[in-house]
């Protein structure tokens, strides 16, 4: 195995033999799976009411009724969730004093930074390809357009990678799980409130500066449906920002 495999399987038995990856992704699908239901109600419920209405079949756009608050309200609820999966990526080997052995074993900081955010990656990924469960289980009772619904699990994707790639450079800057989880959830909250700010700015040239760097546009804009290159290279920009600051905490804790 190479050595980012090498650290990948370290960090998933180091997951899954923990009961609390099982916790938060327990508490992550029952969350959403309430807020999935409250949106297929209400948008039963306003079938209804059209049907009452217009007396005839009411045609109802899912992506618009159920879908797009489904990934909104999961945007906020990754916020939340996702430090709590990655605070233990280095403070837990700062705190055993297993990241001396780590650092002087033939493995560079380059592959045991890439390891331990793929690692928590996949964690993710797995949660998510169990919230897919849901579409598949709706398309057997209504139809609707698969394309949006396939731009927001790739905007969840990118979204949780920006937010997972924050946490582990949280990780790295102390010893302390609850601080780093702590750390991570100030950046991704401040993040997102500068994108309210940009907002509040309007069309000027600073309300432009602070929606391009606050995630929360462009999450927006892919869940509506629209996959725009430039959303795209600001989640992979953000990856490499915070995964190359997560590697500079590291070698400079190496060398102290």
């Amino acid at each position: 195995m190479t050595p980012v495999q090498t650290i990948i399987a370290k960090e998933l038995r180091c997951y899954f033999v923990s009961p609390i990856v099982y916790v938060i992704g327990a508490v992550f699908l029952a969350v959403v799976g309430l807020v999935t239901y409250w949106a297929v109600v209400n948008a039963g419920s306003q079938a209804l009411r059209l049907m009452q209405i217009q007396n005839t079949f009411a045609y109802l756009n899912m992506n618009e009724l159920v879908f797009r608050p489904v990934f909104m309200s999961m945007s906020m609820i990754v916020m939340v969730i996702l430090p709590l999966l990655t605070m233990r990526l280095f403070a837990e080997e700062r705190k055993l004093r297993t990241i001396e052995l780590l650092l002087t074993s033939p493995i560079g900081v380059n592959e045991i930074v890439t390891g331990k955010l793929m690692s928590v990656v996949i964690v993710y990924t797995v949660l998510l390809v169990l919230t897919g469960l849901i579409p598949l289980t709706l398309s057997a009772y209504v139809d609707f357009d698969w394309d949006p619904v396939f731009i927001g699990f790739l905007a969840l994707l990118l979204h949780g990678a920006f937010l997972l790639s924050i946490g582990l450079f949280a990780s790295a800057l102390t010893e302390n799980q609850i601080i780093a989880a702590f750390i991570s959830f100030g950046m991704i909250l401040s993040l997102w409130l500068i994108g309210a700010l940009g907002a509040l700015a309007g069309d000027t040239v600073l309300g432009s500066v602070l929606s391009y760097i606050s995630f929360s546009e462009h999450y927006r804009r892919m869940v509506r449906g629209l996959l725009a290159l430039k959303d795209v290279i600001y989640y992979l920009s953000g990856v490499a920002v915070m995964w190359f600051a997560a590697h500079q905490a590291i070698d400079a804790y190496r060398w102290k």
